[in-house]
Parts: structure tokens; sequence; C-alpha cells
């Protein structure tokens, strides 16, 4: 699945560590997100919407 996440990341300027932080998982899941290698989790994904304050669908991309 595509995702903006590291637009969003960078635009917010929090870095990889901090998100995982925020979010409540490592920095390595960010990254595997960032880099599409891994979808989050439903709690995750609504946790960084809310963050970036964007409706789900703006965030993830289901090709």
């Amino acid at each position: 699945m595509k995702n903006r996440i590291r637009e969003l990341r960078v635009n917010k300027n929090i870095t990889q560590e901090e998100l995982a932080e925020i979010i409540g998982v490592s920095r390595q899941t960010i990254n595997a997100i960032e880099k599409e290698k891994f979808d989050p989790s439903l709690p995750t994904a609504f946790k960084m919407a809310k963050l970036f304050e964007k409706p789900i669908e703006e965030i993830f991309i289901y090709e």
C-alpha cells in the first residue's frame, strides 16, 4: 500500500524516532512503513491520521 507518511512527517518537522515515540512503535517500524515494506495496523494508522490531521484515505493509498 502506498502512503504519504514521510512527506507528512517531514512537513511537520519530526524525525522517524519522534514519530515512533508519539505513535508507540519502533523507529524501524516507521522506516518500514515509509518504505512501503510494511502496512501499519489499523490502530497505528488511526493514530497517524489523528496526528497529521488527515483522513486515513489521504495518508494511505490502496492500489
